[in-house]
């Protein structure tokens, strides 16, 4: 073995020479964290030996979700758990966070700090200079980091996993467009405008919509902030001032302040469309309030992040940054709901 070789691994690791050298042949001391990180180094530097087998240390990996209660994150965290139950602590150690998303610099600094001490990490996190500069960090270190749901183009990530949200937004569109055929008006509520997610959301509805409805009238989109009061104050004011609304597509939560206010100014016939199967909007179906609700499989989100993180690490694996993690969207109506 030559000693540049090791110098070179010993750099990529951030370690001393004897730490590597206590690593690969087996002499014990190190930390589980600190083994990881010498192995991944070697196998990054081409080494050419036989490496100490690392499954006796589990991979730690680091989830971070939003802390915003909705159920989709709540099932996320709890699709994340069945995984790791499911792995095992021999294979997989793994860390849920649930970081607040605002301000973004709280969750910049735990992405920092976990990049210390994890082998990967699993983030969901918005378009902020100071997220980009996070990832730039762990890109730096070696440390692989997937971003969930919402994706941030240009940043250093390792891959996105998600469904296409411009896309969503377009098939919300194609499902009014094709449920609506006589004129009116049709309200956008989103949660927060701010949020890659939802911009795409909405962009890719009113995209289609244009295109494919011209008899229908979009008004302008209700940015409810995620705050309850403001959404109903916001939506009840539109509808007392819209003559003929026939439509309405909301591309974040809050469905049952909507469903009632819809049912308030009786507007039965509306094609109401929003996102995510759950109790909410199960019931809403099966009572005839909401026409679709367009699911994203927390799970499948879950198993596939998971799944293309560990390849990497044992492997080296290298996935296509959108087409490996892409996630499918569920059309649900009454008629399918599982």
């Amino acid at each position: 073995m030559k000693k540049l070789t090791l110098i070179k691994v010993a750099e990529l690791a951030g370690v001393g020479i004897a730490t590597v050298d206590r690593v690969l042949n087996e002499r014990g001391g190190v930390r589980p964290e600190t083994v990881r990180k010498v192995l991944r180094a070697a196998r990054q530097a081409g080494l050419q030996r036989l490496l100490p087998d690392d499954t006796q240390h589990p991979w730690q990996i680091e989830v971070f979700l939003s802390s915003n209660g909705t159920w989709f994150f709540q099932q996320l965290a709890d699709e994340f758990a069945q995984i790791a139950d499911r792995l095992g602590y021999r294979k997989i150690k793994l860390f849920r966070t649930l970081v607040n998303e605002n301000p973004p610099e709280k969750l910049a600094e735990k992405i920092k700090k976990s990049s210390e001490l994890r082998d990967g990490i699993i983030v969901y996190g918005h378009d902020y200079p100071v997220i980009h500069q996070a990832l730039l960090h762990c890109h730096e270190k070696g440390i692989p980091v997937i971003t969930l749901v919402s994706d941030l183009p240009g940043a250093q990530r390792f891959c996105h996993v998600g469904i296409n949200q411009y896309q969503a937004g377009r098939t919300a569109g194609l499902l009014m467009s094709k449920s609506m055929k006589t004129p009116g008006d049709v309200i956008m509520v989103s949660g927060r405008f701010d949020f890659s997610a939802h911009i795409q959301r909405i962009a890719g509805f009113r995209d289609a919509l244009t295109q494919r409805a011209p008899w229908l009238r979009l008004r302008e989109v209700l940015a409810g902030e995620d705050e309850r009061h403001k959404i109903r104050a916001l939506l009840k004011q539109t509808l007392l001032q819209a003559d003929n609304v026939v439509g309405l597509y909301n591309s974040g939560d809050n469905n049952s302040d909507i469903s009632a206010l819809l049912q308030q100014q009786q507007l039965t016939d509306c094609c109401y469309i929003t996102h995510e199967l759950y109790d909410v909007t199960r019931l809403l179906l099966q009572q005839g309030t909401l026409s679709y609700t367009l699911d994203q499989n927390a799970r499948q989100h879950a198993v596939i992040s998971t799944d293309l993180l560990i390849r990497h690490l044992e492997t080296g694996f290298q996935p296509d940054i959108y087409q490996d993690g892409r996630v499918e969207l569920r059309i649900v109506t009454a008629e399918n709901m599982a």
